[in-house]
């Protein structure tokens, strides 16, 4: 197989043997000190750990920051550990730790349809800045151009955007059911009548789940092709077609998968012993093609990787000088980005140690169980019972209080989130198919007269009509906000000042205040006015800052 060097491996080497362990000691301090710089984005980070271990369809984006670490010290070494760094890095890590601290403390969404809304900065955009500060703060322009691949690499860490899932993943799901379907049909094998689940008998079947539709297999190949296109220097042709043929061979294994497993089930039939370890046969059926996919692919990128005309030829780029680096200010940028780091470290050990002392932690442990602190008379309403929403995991999402109006008029339900921080409700909807009928900003006095900002959708699912208003509380003050639109805008709150210069923020708190009726024959609009005015009169009564009180700190 012909190799060929890196762009840079054919510039003079910088050195003299004294001084290349220099190089070598300072790119490694280099390299230590951006690993522990994470704490400048720490909420960024845990917020995709979370992400990638509660969501299989995007785990694989752990592996993204990993092998662009890698790939961008690959580049370095083959450039000789350059130190010509430049301070736009510092700058451009100061701004991005300043956007996630006030993302962190307000909420700024983009809408473009009920159906797709982005967070800003978006995670992806958050790591791409963080990943271009460091490499321009220690190895400059050069390092930048050089890496930029494994760079642009960094938007993958959420693989599967939520606009993804709804537009292209629910979809799939259901022509893979639509297959195997067909398939077992073919067979001459009778089903039930629901187009998700396949019932040999009545308790025995399979259910065309989200995670059978092939995404996983298909996004897995494309990002190994995409990797090893990069690594063997493919032309653009080349390594388009590569991660074209690696997504389409992980979805024809997937139907191959779901065939195979229809035969195993109608094998199950007759062996009632299989019955119970059909889950095991999924897996090792799948296991075994996508390894077979694996070789498959590898194959292909060889072959090419022998061909020359399928290699982009070296490109030679004299540096600007052949003498050592010998750039003293690299200890100045060094100790700079470790201010950086020992300032944002400081803050994310202090909230280690409090989240992991012994009191605290049974404190939230039982507050996952214990019901919220509400009024028990908010003007004439009085409160009737109260619950909490927990996911499948026992994390508690809100603490729930319903009133009911002395007048006998629509309930009002109010929710507190404690732990879940900035949130759009309309992402929840969406995923459930629930489109709103009416959405826009409300402004509702609260106790006091104190105006606040919320937003307002309206829904009808067919069994209730509903309002849902939801706002920020920050502090002492309250409000969320939406521009005016028609297809697309803005839905954000305002950080408290104080919050955002205390070493002690106070967490932004989400409000959801629902009024429904199961009177589905009134006109939209005539019903959500009805809403709109049992919320407002409600919420008269109620101090929401007040409310948010003994939640703000944790």
């Amino acid at each position: 197989m012909p190799t060929f060097p890196a762009a840079a491996e054919v510039s003079p080497l910088h050195s003299a043997g004294a001084e290349r362990p220099n190089l070598y000691q300072a790119a490694g301090l280099a390299a230590i000190v951006a690993v522990l710089g994470l704490s400048t984005i720490w909420s960024t980070v845990n917020a995709l750990w979370a992400m990638w271990t509660t969501d299989a369809l995007k785990s694989i984006g752990m592996f993204v920051p990993l092998v662009s670490f890698v790939l961008i010290l690959r580049v370095w070494r083959s450039l000789e550990w350059e130190m010509e760094g430049s301070w736009w890095g510092l700058a451009i890590l100061v701004l991005t730790a300043v956007v996630v601290h006030l993302r962190d403390q307000s909420v700024l969404i983009f809408v473009f349809s009920p159906q797709w809304s982005i967070f800003v900065p978006p995670y992806s955009l958050v790591m791409f800045a963080y990943g271009a500060g460091v490499v321009l703060l220690f190895g400059g322009t050069r390092l930048f151009r050089a890496s930029l691949f494994p760079l642009l690499l960094l938007f993958f860490v959420n693989p599967v955007p939520h606009v993804f899932n709804v537009f292209v993943d629910l979809p799939l799901q259901r022509i893979s059911a639509h297959v195997a379907r067909g398939f077992a049909i073919a067979l001459g094998q009778p089903l039930s009548p629901d187009q998700l689940r396949l019932m040999f008998t009545p308790d025995f079947g399979m259910f065309i789940a989200p995670g059978c539709n092939g995404i996983r297999g298909a996004i897995t190949m494309g990002f190994i092709a995409l990797i090893a296109g990069y690594v063997y220097r493919f032309r653009w042709y080349a390594h388009a077609a590569v991660v074209a043929g690696a997504v389409l061979l992980g979805y024809v294994f997937n139907f191959a998968r779901l065939s195979l497993l229809v035969l195993y089930y109608l094998v199950a039939l007759h062996f009632t012993s299989l019955q119970n370890k059909a889950e095991m046969g999924d897996y090792v059926i799948g296991g075994c093609l996508f390894l077979l996919g694996t070789f498959l692919l590898f194959y292909v990128v060889r072959r090419l990787s022998e061909s020359a005309g399928q290699i982009r030829p070296p490109s030679i780029n004299v540096p600007a000088s052949a003498e050592p680096a010998k750039n003293s200010s690299f200890y100045l940028r060094f100790a700079a980005m470790l201010v950086l780091t020992l300032f944002s470290g400081y803050k994310v050990a202090r909230a280690y140690v409090q989240t992991h002392n012994a009191s605290y932690t049974a404190q939230m442990n039982a507050d996952q169980d214990a019901a919220g602190q509400f009024p028990a008379q908010a003007g004439s309403y009085k409160l009737v019972r109260t619950w909490n929403d927990n996911i499948f995991a026992g994390t508690l999402l809100y603490h729930w209080a319903e009133y009911a109006p002395a007048d006998g008029g629509p309930h009002v339900s109010l929710a507190v989130s404690p732990l879940l921080g900035s949130h759009d409700t309309l992402i929840c909807h969406s995923a459930r198919g629930e489109d709103p009928l009416w959405r826009d900003q409300l402004i509702l006095p609260m106790a006091g007269n104190v105006p606040v900002n919320f937003s307002g959708s309206f829904f009808n699912d067919g069994a209730t009509q509903y309002l849902e208003a939801t706002t920020i509380c920050n502090g002492a003050t309250c409000g969320e906000y939406s521009s005016d639109r028609k297809h697309f805008g803005f839905v954000y709150s305002k950080p408290d000042a104080q919050s955002l210069f205390s070493q002690d923020p106070q967490r932004p708190i989400p409000i959801l205040l629902r009024a429904e009726t199961i009177d589905t024959t009134l006109p939209a609009d005539v019903a959500r006015q009805q809403m709109t005015t049992a919320v407002r009169s409600f919420l008269a009564s109620v101090d929401l800052a007040g409310l948010t009180q003994p939640y703000r700190h944790r």
